[in-house]
């Protein structure tokens, strides 16, 4: 039986929040109206929404490399977990503590997790 450490230390895992990442940046590129709603709540600029799917996409990107370099994959959700500070500050800030705060507080302790663990490192000899 797995341990919960040997599932957030899966690569699969991480290749699986790319996924939802890279959807993510898609919904960001021209923001679906429930994004520019949340955007908008929180009083993010719209001249400045052009940042959301360059970084949820290089984020995405950054996961997915998880089972051939997990130090980029552990860098990568070690970022995410400081831009989800970000976003639940922004949230506190703007007194929004609805859906959106508990979505961004559920990312900050999930990117938290990975950034903590990392993902499993095989060895060598295990990929021969």
């Amino acid at each position: 039986m797995s341990s919960v450490n040997d599932l957030v230390r899966d690569p699969r895992l991480y290749q699986a929040a790319a996924a939802g990442q890279a959807v993510d940046a898609a919904m960001c590129i021209q923001p679906i109206p429930y994004v520019a709603k949340c955007l908008d709540d929180v009083g993010w600029p719209d001249g400045g929404r052009w940042f959301f799917p360059v970084v949820k996409g290089a984020s995405a990107l950054g996961l997915a490399a998880a089972p051939r370099w997990p130090g980029l994959a552990r860098l990568t959700a070690i970022m995410l977990t400081l831009y989800f500070c970000t976003a639940v500050g922004l949230h506190v800030r703007a007194r929004d503590l609805r859906l959106n705060f508990a979505a961004a507080s559920s990312l900050l302790l999930f990117y938290g997790a990975l950034a903590a663990t990392g993902p499993r490192v095989s060895s060598p000899a295990a990929s021969s």
